[in-house]
């Protein structure tokens, strides 16, 4: 389940990963898993981010089933696809959002059905989807499941339940069972990466290195000592000055509008709009159902959670993909009955919609560049700052004979995330090593621990990088030019 630390372990900081008690990623460990199954079944992680996506889309279809026409669900679906499922990040990275969507579609999906019909299989649904939520976005997760749980409680007391040995035996000894496994699960996880059961990676992770808090209520904390600068710029500058900056009211609408930009954008937002003149005058809560109230309550309590957060992106609120897309069908559904003039005017604006989404889906497949070439945050295209080229010269030296191994140098005007120091699990056993620069002395003994590899020295932050054989006088020799080029 994780790894021990490693001796030159100073050498191999670098951010998401945690290197002592033990060497890991600090995430929970879904993302992980899920990569982990496209490594070994079709030998590469890859195939884990498409299986996460696919999964996701049909889990979102199949929640929007229990809440909406089957019609709906399924136009729900295919938005999905289209919106989420494609030139996004959550589907042409690792970093992940498939996972947490996924969770949070069973979780809400399973709800109506038990209400329906209290099966085992739905109970069992429902804990899935909760132990993934649990094991991909914990805090997020559970501020979507607050409501479902208080529902389900609220229910099985009411009247329209079944009896309560139904229910006992069909509801509430399944679901107790699985989260009783995730539970123990989860807590000899924590015991194995972190020596406490009941501590997170992630938190063993904060403890280490944050300076600025998880939650935005809470104090700085002290800077920690750090062994080298790029660690420490993270942490302790650009961490804070987040932490000061989503503290504030411009921070703070700024969280929000990457959501809306990410999840709705101009063309999922039109229904809404339209709504201003489809709603009838004097419209209240009262006039609204009892399902759609809980969708939006669950919607705002979660969106209320990620602006407690300190820091935030579209993967944090993850889990409530299924309930954002359940939104937008109810105000199209609301939208297509509005007539003006005798016209079917809002039918129209309603079927307009996924046609925009299909012509947009078309013109990025086809004409990516012209979509624009902004960050991860927006979905229609998806087009990362060009690679700094780690990746290509990962590739040749595993080429070469013999074991690698890389000094990485820094200029201190360095770009954070153009981040070269990455390690296999086996660090030992990998065919190149990567390892941070720090005094003569901590260097010699780095290159002493791996005395069997060939050792170079490159300098990063060069454009383009320059790699060349380390020796004690730092000659500054080329590569061969079968590597260099």
């Amino acid at each position: 389940l994780t790894n021990p630390t490693h001796p030159m372990w100073v050498h191999f900081e670098t951010f998401s990963i945690i290197q002592k008690p033990t060497y890991q990623c600090f995430a929970q460990p879904a993302q992980g898993l899920i990569l982990a199954l496209g490594q070994v079944v079709a030998g590469h992680p890859f195939w884990g981010v498409w299986l996460s996506v696919g999964l996701m889309c049909a889990a979102i279809c199949w929640m929007l089933q229990g809440w909406l026409p089957a019609r709906w669900a399924l136009l729900g679906g295919l938005i999905a696809i289209m919106r989420y499922g494609t030139f996004t990040y959550w589907a042409d990275s690792y970093t992940g959002g498939a996972m947490g969507a996924l969770g949070g579609a069973l979780v809400l999906g399973a709800l109506p059905r038990i209400k329906r019909a209290p099966r085992v299989r739905n109970a069992l649904l429902m804990g899935l989807g909760l132990a993934i939520l649990a094991t991909s976005r914990p805090y997020e997760g559970l501020v979507l499941s607050l409501p479902v749980a208080i529902a389900l409680f609220a229910w099985l007391v009411g009247k329209q339940s079944p009896a309560l040995r139904i229910t006992s035996r069909s509801v509430v000894l399944p679901l107790c069972l699985v989260l009783a496994v995730l539970g123990m699960g989860i807590s000899y996880y924590c015991w194995r990466v972190t020596g406490n059961p009941f501590e997170l990676p992630y938190q063993a992770e904060r403890q280490q290195y944050a300076v600025a808090p998880y939650m935005l209520w809470q104090p700085l904390r002290p800077e920690p000592v750090y062994h080298n600068d790029v660690v420490r710029r993270l942490y302790a500058q650009d961490e804070v000055r987040a932490y000061w900056f989503f503290g504030s009211w411009f921070g703070r609408i700024a969280k929000l509008y990457w959501i809306w930009e990410f999840f709705l954008g101009p063309a999922l937002t039109l229904p809404f709009l339209t709504l201003t003149w489809v709603l009838p005058f004097g419209f209240s809560l009262r006039h609204i159902s009892k399902r759609t109230r809980f969708l939006l309550f669950t919607l705002g309590l979660a969106l209320l959670g990620l602006e407690a957060e300190t820091f935030g992106s579209p993967h944090y609120i993850s889990p409530s993909t299924g309930v954002i897309l359940a939104v937008v069908l109810l105000a199209m559904r609301s939208t297509c009955r509005w007539r003006w003039r005798g016209r079917r005017s809002g039918l129209f604006l309603v079927r307009a919609i996924p046609l925009i989404c299909v012509c947009l889906f078309v013109l990025r497949a086809v004409h990516g560049p012209l979509a624009g070439d902004k960050y991860h945050q927006n979905t229609w295209y998806q087009r990362r700052p060009e690679s700094f080229g780690r990746a290509a010269l990962l590739k040749k030296l595993e080429q070469l004979p013999g074991k690698q191994l890389v000094v990485v140098r820094y200029k201190p005007d360095h770009i954070l995330f153009e981040e070269w120091v990455y390690n296999e699990a086996d660090i030992d056993a990998a065919k190149v090593v990567w390892g941070r620069e720090m005094s003569p002395a901590e260097n010699q003994e780095l290159i002493k621990y791996f005395s069997s590899r060939r050792v170079w020295l490159l300098e990063a932050d060069e454009k383009p990088p320059r790699l060349f054989p380390y020796t004690s006088d730092n000659a500054r020799m080329e590569l061969p030019a079968d590597v260099s080029n």
